[in-house]
């Protein structure tokens, strides 16, 4: 007899922080990249470089913004934010 059980917990959903990126990043940052500051890029190294390779560094950048990028604080939930600093770190480790 063969018993197979998987609990998958998370406190995020990479499926839908792909989905708020697509809609709300991906202008500026398609594939990991930064059509306005080609050097900060969402890639690992860059990320590692720049002191943004956290869920909690990525997840104040998209709350607060800095330079060019906006603010999504006011536009986006804490938990879309918390999904797609997920997704943004997973990618960035997948290498994009």
């Amino acid at each position: 007899m063969l018993i197979c059980t998987v609990q998958i917990v998370s406190a995020f959903d990479l499926a839908s922080g792909e989905q708020i990126f697509s809609a709300n990043c991906s202008a500026c940052h398609a594939g990991g990249n930064n059509a306005i500051m080609p050097e900060k890029t969402l890639k690992q190294d860059a990320l590692e470089e720049n002191g943004m390779n956290s869920i909690a560094a990525i997840t104040t950048q998209v709350k607060n913004g800095k330079n060019a990028m906006p603010a999504f604080g006011g536009r986006l939930t804490d938990e879309d934010i918390d999904n797609v600093a997920h997704y943004v770190l997973n990618q960035s480790e997948q290498g994009w």
